[in-house]
């Protein structure tokens, strides 16, 4: 079988690669997400394990949403995709889901395989 393969090497920054691994994951579910939604994730990534509260008003004070609420229906909305995993007492420690396994810490070298492969009739027909 013949491939046509393509191979980039790019060096990112570290918010950067995180961006990468949560747009490929939502990309992969066919998920829509915002680019507010995108630096909320990212900013949580760096801050594992975080007060919900606190979040909020640090992502406020950001400037990624106008309002601490507007960060909270954010999260509610993310943990409903199964994106966020909440914690504690009253449930208000707040994370990125483990299942999405995103890198961030160390050097991170990314290794995604993507392949397409033609249904056999049409093979036969080129």
């Amino acid at each position: 079988m013949i491939f046509n393969q393509v191979s980039k090497r790019v060096k990112l920054e570290r918010a950067d690669i995180v961006r990468y691994q949560l747009l490929t994951h939502f990309y992969l579910e066919k998920i829509n997400v915002s680019q507010a939604d995108l630096e909320c994730l990212t900013m949580l990534v760096f801050n594992p394990e975080i007060d919900l509260t606190d979040f909020c008003n640090h992502a406020s004070d950001e400037g990624i949403f106008k309002t601490p609420q507007s960060v909270r229906n954010a999260v509610s909305r993310f943990e409903r995709m199964g994106v966020i995993d909440k914690a504690g007492k009253s449930r208000k420690v707040i994370k990125v889901s483990d299942k999405l396994n995103i890198q961030s810490q160390g050097n991170i070298l990314l290794d995604y395989k993507f392949v397409s492969i033609e249904p056999e009739e049409v093979q036969r027909n080129s």
